[in-house]
């Protein structure tokens, strides 16, 4: 019988250590994509979209413009235009470097206005306490911005898409939870 007691004692302090112990559970949410989507009707937005727009076709015109130099220089070199190469050489590197901190120049002004878009006070709120409602919902103990995923300076390296609650809060968002 102590025998029995002693094991029930033992069972019931390992379901108390293992209760004791909460799983963390974290969260991400890709804050750009949920900004789009729920004012995706905004003029703001939209004028937003067409500057990027514009900006990504300038660095493919600028970018096949190098590669037809590059062609061309390669069409020198074969037949033998070592002062056409040289100039060519010159030329598609100055337009490197252009291309180069063009990208720096309209990546930075984007990310810029991009940030202004989101940070308004009163969708801040609205998408704190949507964010907020969802994660306490479900058991959240974190949730991170995943920024873009693609993006080279996202802080967050990989996650699983079964953490992503971004369509829960813009679903939330559309239908005014």
């Amino acid at each position: 019988m102590k025998r029995f007691h002693l094991i029930a004692v033992l069972v019931l302090a390992t379901c108390g250590a293992a209760a004791a112990q909460q799983i963390t559970r974290i969260g991400v949410i890709d804050l750009q994509k949920v900004y789009m989507t729920y004012y995706k009707d905004s003029q703001a937005v939209r004028a937003f979209e067409e500057d990027k727009q514009k900006v990504e076709a300038e660095i493919q015109r600028l970018g096949d413009e190098i590669k037809g130099l590059q062609a061309k220089r390669v069409e020198f070199q074969a037949a033998g235009d070592e002062e056409a190469v040289k100039t060519l050489d010159e030329t598609i590197y100055k337009k490197a470097l252009f291309l180069q901190d063009f990208i720096k120049v309209k990546q930075a002004e984007l990310e810029d206005r991009s940030t202004s878009l989101t940070q308004s006070d009163a969708f801040g709120k609205l998408l704190y306490r949507t964010v907020q409602a969802i994660a306490e919902a479900e058991g959240y103990s974190l949730i991170l911005s995943s920024k873009n995923a693609d993006n080279v300076g996202s802080t967050i390296i990989w996650f699983s898409s079964m953490i992503d609650i971004t369509d829960k809060v813009i679903q939330a968002l559309v239908s005014g939870q």
